[in-house]
């Protein structure tokens, strides 16, 4: 056990997934250590890093450090790590090697859970590393079109009003899962490897019938893509944009698919002409193509998520963003 945990707290272990993380690993593991509630463990999965990570994580010796011999992907090393959490834990919180906790973020995160018991997922409110006063991000929103982003991502902090309210799915670089929840639904997909496969999760956590409420006194300070070359990289925007079409073909319920994929075919064809103008044609038709030659795939797992259903699609639309021009600007 990492400390003593407060009796008025449930279970809770936190995973992190490293890879090449050298340069925030310190920061991140000591602000987890320095926490009003401590977690009952942490668990860190190395990705193989070639820089000095798993040197770094040693200095930590409370922290259980699983080191793999290939880089598994973010998707496929939260599973594997997941599936490694003491059964005393009620709660599995994550989070990025490049995202470093306030003292009270779990604490936060907990006493929520503990108070508002119809949720069972929760997200963190994102802070730029780089500048506390603006916001990363507040909650995860899902279009009809199935493009994605971060409310209130680039907004001053000191600009809105914030409590707690419900959010389609948090960003898994700070968040709090109820362990059976994330079971139920098989954790993470793993073929996504990396990007929207948060929002695949939580869409999938929806359609179970569970909800997510986001937390804004939960505050961690996130660099974002700090080892993936940054959003725009060729990297970021190969996975992303292969998953989005990917997660909107296997979750998207019923009628709603059919209605809205029209749309999610113009976002597609406008993405592609974006980056061909930015020089990146080449990575999005790649990344366009190896999502079409995966819809068989895709649709297989879709078949399966949709017969097991519980949530109504009066429900998924409720918690679907519905603007004609999907604006990414702050909430309400």
């Amino acid at each position: 056990m990492v400390g003593l945990q407060l009796k008025a707290y449930p279970a809770v272990s936190v995973v992190i997934v490293n890879w090449n993380g050298e340069k925030f690993l310190e920061r991140c593991l000591s602000a987890l250590l320095a926490q009003t509630v401590k977690p009952n463990e942490i668990i860190l999965l190395d990705n193989s890093s070639s820089d000095r990570s798993r040197e770094i994580a040693r200095r930590f010796p409370s922290v259980r450090l699983i080191e793999m011999g290939w880089n598994t992907g973010f998707a496929k090393g939260n599973n594997l790590a997941i599936r490694q959490v003491s059964a005393e834990s009620e709660w599995i919180a994550l989070i990025n090697p490049d995202a470093f906790a306030d003292r009270r973020w779990l604490e936060c995160l907990l006493s929520s859970a503990l108070k508002n018991s119809e949720f069972d997922v929760f997200g963190s409110k994102l802070v730029s590393a780089a500048n506390s006063d603006v916001l990363d991000g507040a909650g995860d929103v899902c279009h009809v079109s199935g493009l994605i982003w971060r409310t209130a991502h680039g907004i001053s902090a000191s600009s809105i009003y914030e409590r707690e309210r419900e959010i389609f799915s948090p960003c898994a670089a700070a968040a709090l899962y109820r362990r059976s929840a994330l079971f139920e639904v098989d954790g993470f997909d793993e073929d996504f490897f990396c990007y929207a496969e948060d929002v695949d999760l939580g869409f999938r956590l929806r359609l179970a019938g569970y909800r997510c409420l986001y937390v804004p006194q939960s505050v961690v300070h996130h660099v974002g893509s700090g080892t993936t070359g940054g959003k725009n990289s060729n990297f970021s925007v190969y996975h992303g944009h292969r998953n989005l079409v990917w997660m909107f073909l296997k979750n998207m319920p019923g009628c709603l698919l059919w209605l809205f994929l029209p749309l999610h075919v113009v976002l597609n064809f406008i993405s592609v002409l974006w980056f061909a103008l930015r020089g990146q044609g080449g990575v999005i038709l790649r990344a366009k193509r190896d999502a079409f030659l995966g819809v068989p795939n895709m649709w297989r797992k879709r078949k399966e998520i949709q017969r097991l259903r519980r949530a109504s699609i009066g429900d998924i639309w409720r918690v679907l963003d519905k603007r004609f021009f999907p604006v990414k600007r702050k909430f309400e």
